[in-house]
């Protein structure tokens, strides 16, 4: 290095441009006055300087991160020359820290113990824990055994008859067979060999070698010979039965002898599967072609169970690659169908979020779900009771899948000719298969597929006039006034009796309390919420029937095939708790009917294929959700016209029997059809000129007088339970109660208490109406 002239700032040199300052690590304790630094080539400390991914020290030092490190493996920390690791105690200023600290992790071991406990697998095997699926799988091998035993027992004349026409050739089999091996003539061809290549050492030792082994095996054969010339005149002085038995077992034998290799005796009763066994090497091998970012050859594939056989089909439990959820997989489910080999209603992956988003449960199916007929349980079913659900249809895995209605409304939606009516069907029969429960069915499409079930109802519609849509209106106009009578009914019980506060069995079984479920089907949903005078309010009661009947035993089922805003109330849509979708087009009807983000959450409706199962199509398989901790793939159970008709008429039996028919299924005339009343209507009647806030109380006593048959349950309440009888059924509105200074009627001291104000309910009235005339309220 030459020589150049240097500046000073009063302690230490300056470098020159070209050279750098390296700073030197200060040793601890106490430090004599010194340079401090040493001065080096700037391209030397350009080469020193790190590069890739590097971390920032608290002294402006950076320190390599190796990126290629397996980050749960522990790895020696190599600080820079002229640094030390720090020690215990206080931290210096210039000193390099640990980014990982030292040693293994503390580890919780009742944390790791509850983690075995939840994920440990089932000493019993999960269709033997299960009564039903234990009595499904033992009489399915019953079946199987039964078919194969009468399949063979139907063809023994065929077997017997292949087994004459084959003894004569496995008879000159068994002789042939039998001098080549005393004659030793299966190494002739070698010992022509050593004459040929003229040996005769070879063929000498060849000679001696077959020479001892004739003389052993023609004693042998010769003894065999005559163990058969001893039996054959045992048979022939035994009786006739004997003889003929000993001449099947003869032929049988030279049969076997005789048979050809390319045709086996005995037919197949089954034909064997060509499904491929589900392996590891299958799933990665699937998994690192979808062209999912993170899942490639060198992708981190982990199975953390065995794969196994559950039900008909293969699970395999698998941890993606960090960074890959189980919705990057369910997105090309068409590219697994292509990669697996198999069709797309085998092919289903799903997730486990209990565990975390990148658990993968793939589960490969046998059969095709779409070419997959569910039976439902209820065609043999003597009654129902809704308290305990009803069966709705099987999941890919062929596990029953109960909807449990109490307590519950349900969506149901889908493209036409999806299955949706089907669906429908299911949960009637459930039902009406329970005397206790009280139908209101409304088909508003007029084919008439539910009119089987007309014969038990209670309110019975079916037609797409506007006489029939009326009669839907008034439905709902009525269950209204059902949902506020049962909360005074339901608030008057004591609390032994009642201590929820919700409808339970016992309850529904005390006829006088008029707390029976009562379950309202609308199909075809869209042409009531979109008509033009009925929609508005058939909007409001639905949503409120959805929200407060829920415990009171009042349960409503709606669907629809035509799931927008219009069609589908927002505030319906968005309080329904069990949702149906079957094949929709895109991801706002999906969202519509299965909630919000449902779509970018991997559960999609869109991945069905239109059409029948005869055409290859999924109709009838759908996504639940609400029913089950986790959304599920479901096929609906399917009940034909026929098969609709006897559970109807079993139903009515037992209904007849019970003495519970009633309203439409008893003679009686329907009641007039339109809205019973207008809730916003009658408060700004009841309210006086000049009253900007009127206290809750007070205007339920006014609307008891005005409407005594309607409103008379609100004002036999007292204290908190009165006020909250207009609270509530104002919410649906929008309108919001609240504190109001006021007096009591009679005069007396002024307090605040629960209240509303004239003007929310003059500008919710205006609103609705604007909304009428635009056509656009819901």
């Amino acid at each position: 290095m030459t020589d150049r002239p240097t500046e000073t700032n009063g302690h230490h040199p300056i470098p020159p441009a070209d050279l750098t300052v390296l700073p030197v690590r200060p040793p601890v304790g106490p430090q004599d006055d010194g340079p401090g630094a040493d001065v080096v080539p700037i391209t030397t400390a350009r080469d020193r300087r790190p590069t890739g991914p590097t971390l920032d020290l608290p002294d402006g030092e950076r320190y390599p991160l190796d990126i290629n490190r397996d980050p749960t493996v522990s790895a020696p920390f190599t600080p820079y020359a002229g640094s030390t690791a720090p020690a215990d105690g206080p931290v210096l200023e210039g000193e390099v820290l640990r980014v990982d600290q030292p040693g293994d992790a503390d580890r919780d071991w009742r944390a790791e113990l509850e983690e075995k406990n939840r994920t440990r697998r089932p000493i019993v095997p999960l269709w033997l824990r299960s009564r039903t699926e234990a009595i499904e799988t033992l009489k399915w091998a019953g079946k199987y055994a039964a078919y194969v035993t009468g399949y063979q027992l139907a063809r023994t004349p065929l077997y017997a008859t292949r087994l004459g026409m084959r003894a004569p050739r496995g008879l000159a089999r068994l002789i042939a067979g039998m001098v080549k091996w005393t004659f030793d003539l299966e190494g002739e061809p070698v010992r022509l060999s050593a004459v040929q290549k003229a040996d005769p050492e070879a063929y000498l030792k060849l000679s001696r070698q077959r020479d001892s082994r004739v003389r052993l095996r023609v004693w042998v054969s010769g003894a065999a010979l005559v163990t058969l010339l001893i039996a054959a005149l045992i048979v022939a002085s035994a009786p006739t039965a004997a003889q003929w038995s000993a001449l099947a077992v003869a032929v049988a034998v030279l049969g076997v002898i005789g048979r050809p290799a390319d045709r086996p005796l005995i037919d197949r009763a089954v034909l064997p599967t060509r499904v491929e066994k589900l392996t590891s090497d299958i799933v990665v091998r699937a998994l690192t072609v979808l062209g999912v970012s993170g899942l490639n050859a060198k992708a981190d594939i982990n199975f953390v169970a065995p794969i196994t056989r559950e039900g008909p089909g293969w699970r395999a439990d698998v941890d993606l690659p960090y960074g890959v959820t189980v919705t990057d997989v369910m997105d090309k489910r068409k590219e697994l169908s292509g990669a697996l080999r198999r069709p797309l209603g085998c092919i289903w992956p799903e997730g486990d979020s209990s565990v975390h988003e990148g658990r993968l449960i793939l589960w490969v199916g046998d059969k095709d779900l779409s070419k997959t007929i569910v039976k439902s349980p209820l065609l043999k079913a003597g009654g129902h009771d809704v308290f305990k659900g009803i069966p709705f249809g099987n999941d890919p895995r062929g596990r029953l899948i109960t909807v449990p209605l109490i307590e519950n409304n349900v969506l149901i939606g889908s493209q036409p000719g999806q299955g949706k009516t089907a669906s429908v069907r299911e949960l009637a029969a459930g039902v009406v298969l329970d005397v206790t429960t009280e139908p209101w069915f409304h088909e508003l499409k007029g084919s008439g597929d539910l009119d089987p079930y007309e014969k038990v109802c209670h309110r019975y519609v079916s037609g797409i006039e506007d006489e029939a849509i009326g009669y839907a209106a008034t439905s709902l106009a009525l269950l209204r006034t059902e949902v506020m009578r049962r909360a005074g009914v339901l608030k008057s019980l004591p609390p032994d009796l009642c201590p929820d506060r919700k409808v339970t069995r016992a309850i529904a079984d005390r006829r006088s309390l008029g707390l029976h479920p009562l379950v309202c089907i609308i199909d075809e949903c869209q042409n009531l919420f979109a008509h033009e005078e009925y929609g508005a309010k058939a909007g409001e009661d639905a949503e409120f029937v959805i929200k407060l009947g829920r415990a009171l035993g009042v349960v409503l089922i709606l669907a629809t095939q035509r799931p927008d805003k219009k069609s589908l109330p927002t505030g319906v849509s968005a309080n329904v708790s069990i949702r149906f979708c079957l094949r929709v087009a895109g991801q706002v009807e999906n969202d519509m009917i299965l909630g919000t983000s449902a779509y970018q959450n991997g559960i999609r409706a869109t991945l069905f294929v239109p059409g029948p199962p005869s055409k290859g199509g999924d109709a009838g398989t759908g996504y639940l959700v609400g029913a089950t901790p986790m959304p599920k793939v479901v096929k609906a159970a399917y009940l034909d016209t026929p098969q609709t008709q006897l559970i109807a008429d079993r139903a009515h039996a037992l209904r007849t029997a019970a003495g519970r028919l009633s309203g439409h299924a008893a003679g009686a005339q329907p009641e007039a059809t339109g809205p019973a009343y207008d809730l916003l209507a009658d408060v700004a009647a009841v309210l006086v000129a000049g009253e900007a806030k009127v206290w809750n109380e007070i205007v339920v006593d006014r609307l008891a007088e005005l409407r005594p048959d309607v409103y008379g349950p609100w004002a036999e309440q007292e204290g908190p339970a009165k006020t909250a009888q207009l609270t509530n059924a104002l919410k649906p509105y929008g309108i919001r109660t609240g504190q109001v200074w006021g007096t009591p009627p009679g005069g007396g001291k002024g307090a605040n208490r629960i209240g509303i104000v004239r003007d929310d309910i003059l500008n919710a009235i205006t609103e609705r109406n604007d909304k009428k005339r635009s056509g656009t309220g819901s």
